[in-house]
């Protein structure tokens, strides 16, 4: 996640804030919100998404979902940040 982004829990999933660009993002469910918080444990999207549950044949829309979050830069490369 980017550095400058803040997540707010919401019972349907969460918001995201990006202070540097302003912009204002939605998680639509929980399973989302869990993924993005764990991607730096993880090799890869896909081995965050198995974790939390999401079968392969299910990954579709959160994969969507993340490309819009990197797309927005709400999401960045950890070399990105550190």
């Amino acid at each position: 996640m980017h550095p400058q982004v803040a997540v707010r829990p919401e019972p349907f999933g969460a918001l995201l804030y990006h202070f540097g660009t302003r912009k204002l993002s939605f998680l639509k469910n929980r399973t989302i919100l869990s993924v993005v918080r764990s991607l730096a444990d993880h090799p890869d999207v896909r081995a965050a998404l198995r974790a939390e549950g999401v079968d392969d044949s299910e990954q579709g829309p959160y994969l969507h979902a993340l490309g819009v979050l990197i797309d927005s830069r709400m999401l960045v490369p950890q070399e990105d940040h550190q």
